[in-house]
């Protein structure tokens, strides 16, 4: 009979918009100025009208906790140790903050007592996200490198699945290593992935058909490496790297991966065809990436000149804070497939252009927005891989105006890097290491017309703990407007099939 009562009470709270279901406001408690200390830190966010229910923890010792999330006439309580508000409650929830906010009061008890903190927001953008992003997923070490997968993530739910998993193919110590994923305008069904070592090659998938494409060849420095689409043609720009790394023994960097030799080649899907359009021995190119209009290649380039004393590897390392990375750009015909020469964008290593916060550093991974007004780049104090340099921060270049400047709104005392616009442009998605120096973990920011953002918030998990518990970096995350449907096994099934070796063609 009690239970039958419980759970009319229940289903009473519902109609009301109140789900209280066990867990009631504490009518006796004390008031504190301070936020809750909750993880992740959702105090204040902007997040996107269909993002799946942001949950949260004690972050520290308490005996329990109340949370009250409120918007216009929904209201809703939760309890425990964890707020996980169910997915139809936070839609209603979402819904009626469009625009404005969901309230949250938080209730903690400590030794029999509790405490009101200072009520936060949590601010409802009517600017929806694309639905799912994928990342790399790979451990912060040397040794299990090989066990890394390309995964992808719902952001209107927690559904995770696995687009392709580096141990199909790898076979006892013959391993592989796979690489930049990337899509043709967000296209899931228009994709491309590279392996190194064993069963190596380049995938192609494209509307249904899948290729395995042997891109290296004599006339270019390796196969292509990081990749961007042009919006509409089958077409894409690659860097082929050397690339080396190195482990440091006090930098706190601990890290560095560099490229001795790195150039741009462009693919044609179509006709399986390559040819160079950077080369120049004395410059380091990396990082391309594609304006939306698709008339305009970006990307970074180092100028390196070696003394040829000792092998280029060791001279690189010797003299790796040399190593200062500007932003060009290069004019490009959809109709002839001709590229102009390079024009500077940011001279980043420039001791005359800029003020003392950007004297001599490294700028790379421009990123450009959908609407083409905001090139978002990363900067360190040297070199191409910021991933794994601590001081690296995400910067905005406004191409309207020239004006450009750290984006403090978005960034942290540590690594920011590995960023994406959404395809609606008013969203980001980077990897942080903000949390603890060691893994990197995606964070969303809304960015509004005017190119600021707001507070980032952590990819929202089913159990708040979850990355905590997750020893894995998330690495090159990406927006997609739907799902990749090819199965892992496709995958795999395609790349332990005989490569196509592509045409080389010669520059013009």
């Amino acid at each position: 009979m009690k239970k039958l009562i419980y759970h009319i009470t229940c289903a009473i709270c519902v109609i009301c918009g109140v789900t209280a279901c066990g867990y009631e406001i504490p009518t006796k408690f004390s008031e504190s100025n301070e936020l809750p200390n909750i993880y992740p830190d959702y105090a204040n966010v902007t997040v996107p009208i269909n993002i799946a229910p942001l949950t949260f923890k004690i972050d520290g010792k308490a005996d329990g906790m109340v949370a009250r999330l409120t918007a216009g006439k929904e209201e809703f309580i939760y309890g425990g140790n964890k707020i996980q508000p169910k997915a139809d409650d936070w839609r209603r929830l979402a819904e009626s903050a469009k625009g404005d906010a969901i309230q949250v009061e938080v209730y903690m008890e400590k030794n029999n007592h509790w405490t009101r903190f200072k009520p936060f927001n949590i601010y409802v953008s009517p600017d929806s996200i694309d639905p799912y992003i994928s990342y790399r997923l790979i451990s912060p070490s040397y040794v299990t490198y090989e066990e890394l997968t390309i995964n992808q993530r719902c952001l209107e739910n927690y559904d995770e699945s696995v687009i392709y998993d580096n141990m199909l193919c790898s076979e006892g110590a013959k391993g592989q290593c796979i690489n930049c994923h990337n899509y043709q305008q967000y296209d899931p069904n228009r994709m491309q992935f590279h392996a190194r070592q064993n069963l190596g090659g380049t995938i192609i998938a494209y509307d249904g058909t899948i290729q395995k494409i042997n891109m290296r060849h004599d006339s270019i420095l390796s196969a292509g490496v990081y990749p961007t689409w042009h919006p509409w043609l089958k077409l894409i720009v690659y860097s082929t790297n050397d690339t080396g790394q190195i482990f440091h023994s006090v930098d706190p960097n601990k890290i560095e991966v560099f490229d001795t030799e790195s150039d741009l080649i462009i693919y044609d899907v179509e006709k399986n065809e390559v040819r160079n359009i950077e080369n120049d021995p004395t410059e380091l190119e990396c990082f391309p990436f594609w304006a939306p209009d698709g008339k305009t290649l970006y990307y970074c380039s180092a100028h390196f000149e070696y003394k040829d004393t000792i092998g280029k590897g060791q001279e690189l390392i010797t003299r790796i804070e040399e190593l200062k990375y500007n932003l060009y750009k290069k004019s490009f015909n959809p109709e002839t497939l001709q590229f102009g020469p390079r024009e500077l964008v940011f001279a980043a290593d420039s001791l005359t252009s800029h003020p003392s916060p950007l004297t001599s550093k490294s700028a790379t991974l421009p990123r450009i927005s959908p609407d083409g007004r905001y090139l978002m780049f990363t900067l360190a104090k040297y070199g191409v891989f910021h991933i794994w340099h601590h001081d690296a921060d995400l910067w905005l270049l406004d191409l309207q105006t020239g004006d450009v400047r750290n984006m403090e709104e978005i960034n942290s005392p540590d690594t920011e890097s590995y960023h994406s616009w959404s395809s609606n442009g008013r969203w980001v998605v980077f990897s942080s290491r903000r949390y603890d120096g060691n893994y990197t973990r995606p964070f969303i920011a809304h960015i509004d017309s005017e190119g600021h953002g707001s507070k980032p918030f952590e990819l929202p998990c089913e159990d708040p703990d979850y990355h905590r518990q997750f020893l894995k970096c998330y690495n090159v995350p990406e927006f997609m407007r739907g799902p990749v449907t090819t199965s892992p096994q496709q995958f795999a099934d395609a790349m332990k099939q005989e490569a196509k070796n592509i045409k080389y063609l010669p520059q013009p």
